[in-house]
């Protein structure tokens, strides 16, 4: 018989794995929060359309990476590969914008990307992001640039790089692509064969090129922010002179263009040097997209957010220490015990203690080698004679230590034993 196992770059998550991502999620929360966000959740499944429309077509996640299906209604489906044009149909189809002048959501989950795994990056992967929508900035883009620095911070990921950028309006985006077919043009036959094919469809996702025959050849590339409009010039200083009062560091790079068509005006990314990284460096990044709602069929509504990813985090974090409050076993001798252990089990939880019970049947002996290799810190065993004397035995299972104490009043035993309060 075939052995089962997981989709290629679709992953388990154990639960000895969780305490870091629960201590990212929590922190990412509260912090979403504190800046007066409200978290959306959307469908895994969108129609495909949306990611066509929202996206671009002549992107490579629309053209190669796309969990797409065909349903029983014939309707084209797809897994969502990123979570900004689901917020954006979520705003859009209950008319959000009818009802208040700015939105701010924060989400977090999986999204899907049929793509070679490599350390970091999955097919499931994790995302978390936020959105703005109608406020045309530049200072709720530099506060919001400043939250994920911030953020990043508090994670102790502190060796970042700030990288920003401006597209420009549609306009000064046409404009710039214009000329930069004119530069490359001449060049079509020196580069690669993806950059050839991008000449034709997505030009500017040629500055993003990391293969060696392009680099020389876009090293001398026009730069955008030589053809940004007075308004577009206007945005961008003011996105940078709120940076500086905040006192967060930013590099300028012209050649940033990142994998989306939709953003306009503001792009930035976060680029980490720690931690398990290695040569994939990017952490989180996003920009303004101001045309996304107006493109799927809304008014036109002025557009800000960013995108992290979770595993990518966990890696330039490195290994911490589990902050999750330490476990409790009780074990029993005999069923008589393990009535109370039920009993006392849940008298501690509900005075706020993590508590596992080995209610199987098995020998003391059997149970206390569960217990020191589970990762608790206390063990308390009941059998008769502990019943009869109305005591608990314990024992510590990270150092040494053993006693009993009066099965009245247990829970400030467990506090003064564990170094944690009651309740």
């Amino acid at each position: 018989m075939t052995k089962l196992r997981a989709v290629k770059g679709m992953n388990d998550l154990l639960p000895e794995e969780l305490g870091r991502w629960r201590r990212l999620e929590s922190i990412f929360r509260e912090t979403a929060e504190r800046y007066g966000f409200g978290e959306i959740r959307t469908p895994l499944l969108e129609p495909t359309e949306l990611f066509v429309r929202s996206i671009g077509e002549a992107t490579d996640i629309v053209e190669k990476e796309m969990y797409t299906f065909h349903d029983k209604g014939e309707k084209n489906l797809t897994l969502r590969p990123e979570g900004t044009a689901s917020c954006a149909r979520a705003y859009l189809e209950h008319t959000v914008g009818a009802r208040e002048a700015i939105t701010r959501w924060y989400y977090l989950g999986p999204m899907f990307r049929r793509e070679r795994p490599t350390r970091g990056r999955y097919r499931q992967f994790h995302q978390a992001g936020v959105e703005v929508y109608g406020d045309p900035g530049p200072f709720i883009d530099a506060e919001i640039i400043d939250m994920l620095v911030r953020f990043l911070s508090e994670l102790g990921i502190v060796d970042l790089r700030v990288l920003l950028n401006s597209l420009g309006d549609q306009e000064t985006r046409q404009n710039y692509r214009e000329a930069l077919i004119r530069y490359l043009e001449p060049h079509r036959g020196s580069l690669s064969a993806d950059s050839q094919r991008r000449l034709e469809t997505n030009p500017l996702r040629i500055l993003d090129s990391k293969a060696p025959e392009d680099q020389a050849i876009i090293e001398d590339a026009p730069s955008i922010l030589e053809h940004l409009s007075e308004e577009d010039q206007a945005h961008f200083d003011g996105v940078r002179r709120t940076l500086d009062r905040l006192g967060t560091p930013y590099e300028i790079e012209p050649r940033l263009v990142r994998g989306l068509d939709y953003y306009s005006r503001t792009l930035f990314e976060v680029q980490g040097r720690g931690g398990e990284l290695g040569a994939q460096n990017a952490l989180a990044g996003g920009g303004r997209y101001d045309g996304m709602i107006e493109e799927l069929g809304g008014k036109a509504t002025p557009a800000f957010g960013f995108a992290l990813g979770i595993e990518r985090l966990l890696l330039a974090m490195g290994e911490a220490e589990d902050e999750s409050r330490p476990r409790v076993m009780i074990l029993a001798a005999n069923d008589e015990a393990r009535v109370e252990a039920v009993a006392l089990a849940r008298e501690l939880r509900d005075a706020g203690f993590n508590i596992e019970t080995d209610l199987r049947g098995t020998s003391l002996k059997s149970q206390l080698r569960r217990a020191d290799r589970s990762g608790a810190a206390l063990a308390f065993i009941l059998g008769d004679d502990e019943l009869a004397r109305g005591v608990v035995q314990w024992k510590r299972l990270e150092g040494e230590g053993s006693g009993e104490s009066p099965r009245e009043g247990i829970a400030s035993v467990v506090a003064e034993l564990l170094g944690q309060k009651v309740g």
